[in-house]
């Protein structure tokens, strides 16, 4: 049978019936995937496609601060990652390898350990000077610096998620020298390590607040530059590496460092299940999903697609949606009355706002976005004494209905 063609903004297939009382009350993330429809005639089979082999990020209950921020962070990269913490055993973890699936594909160059696009790859020599044989006037032709990439040095490949290991070394973070090399070849070439593996892409990093001192600077050098220079041995490397950083902890196990936990664009906290229905229905959930993954896997596989899909547009959505004056000043208002330090909680509130009505597919950006993003903006920015807590969001709330929804710039 002939199969129609799917167009945006329709949703998708029905999700698998969960019980009525446990149903979250905010669940925009999947109200617009739980209606049936046909399936374009384009996509690929789970047989033709093979996922990996984790938990499917559409048929996790609840943590829908964690899953929009994921989704606004891949939008908009410059939001700069999302903070997670929460109790143990809550699924932080395996949400965020769920999305793994979901992130979308990126032009590389081929057999590049850098992961850089076709038109970011420069000449040696950044330009040529070219001059005629005229006596009056010299002629300055400035030559491309960019190098031509062949098509069949193109490929297609998904966006990268890394995870950086609790214990790894500075050397595996940063990259080293490759004594293979050295000892067969006898010459001195450069292992890149996680850094450029996750250019890109995505780095995350579980129990964040335990990593070293050392490892933290590097962290932020990296996440401020957007590129690591390493000097090991005589070997002098720069190299992108730009990324997403995603971290999270449990609250038990110590604090983020104030430097650190500025980096982070988004912050949400998850709190463990309480509603016993819920609970249950969670833990067969998971237990019918360790007896048969590979049905899971084709269940939800067209949905995730579906999403995939979506996401990407949005990226190119976001760089056509309006942002008004009028919302602009009042966010500000709300940053200074907050007393946040630095423009930052400026830009990351603007940038997720736009990143949220891209995937909305609005035009414009409105109120009910900032709405939506000023908790998992500022929360974690309020704090001045590092022995306070993080603002449970009543500040952010109420000051936000007196700069927006008191401001005469709304009407």
């Amino acid at each position: 049978m002939k199969q129609e063609r799917r167009r945006w903004g329709q949703p998708h297939l029905a999700l698998p019936s969960i019980p009525s009382e446990v149903m979250n009350q905010d669940s925009g993330l999947q109200s617009g995937f739980q209606k049936n429809t046909i399936s374009s005639s384009k996509t690929q089979t789970p047989q033709q496609k093979k996922s990996k082999s984790t938990f499917p990020f559409l048929a996790i209950q609840g943590q829908n601060d964690l899953k929009l921020g994921m989704i606004l962070n891949v939008i908009e990269p410059d939001i700069k990652g999302i903070l997670i913490i929460g109790d143990r055993g809550t699924g932080k973890s395996t949400t965020i390898r769920a999305f793994s699936n979901l992130l979308p594909d990126i032009l590389v160059v081929k057999g590049d350990p850098y992961n850089r696009a076709p038109i970011s790859i420069r000449k040696n020599v950044p330009f040529q000077v070219l001059k005629n044989s005229s006596e009056n006037s010299r002629i300055h032709k400035v030559q491309s610096s960019y190098l031509r990439i062949q098509a069949d040095r193109i490929e297609v490949k998904q966006m990268p998620l890394v995870d950086l290991p609790l214990g790894a070394t500075e050397d595996r973070i940063c990259g080293s020298i490759n004594l293979e090399r050295a000892v067969t070849e006898g010459e001195k070439a450069f292992e890149p390590g996680l850094l450029a593996k996750a250019n890109r892409g995505l780095l995350y990093v579980d129990e964040v607040n335990l990593l070293d001192d050392h490892l933290v600077d590097i962290l932020l050098d990296a996440s401020a530059s957007g590129y690591t220079v390493v000097e090991r041995e005589g070997v002098s490397v720069r190299h992108p590496s730009k990324f997403i950083l995603v971290g999270s902890g449990n609250p038990e196990e110590g604090e983020v460092r104030p430097q650190l936990l500025d980096r982070f664009g988004l912050y949400t906290e998850i709190k463990t299940v309480e509603q016993p229905l819920l609970r249950v229905h969670i833990i067969d959930s998971r237990v019918d999903y360790d007896d048969r993954d590979n049905v899971w896997q084709n269940s939800y596989w067209e949905q995730e697609e579906y999403l995939k899909e979506k996401i990407q547009r949005s990226q190119y959505l976001y760089k056509c949606v309006r942002l008004p004056d009028s919302l602009k000043q009042a966010a500000s208002q709300m940053c200074s009355a907050l007393n946040v330090d630095g423009l930052r909680a400026d830009l990351v509130l603007c940038r997720a706002a736009k990143a949220l009505a891209a995937f909305n597919e609005d035009d414009t950006v409105k109120v009910e976005h900032f709405r939506r993003v000023s908790q998992l903006c500022l929360r974690h920015r309020l704090r001045k004494d590092p022995l306070e807590l993080i603002d449970s969001g009543r500040r952010v709330e109420d000051l936000f209905a007196a700069s927006f929804e008191g401001s005469e710039l709304i009407k």
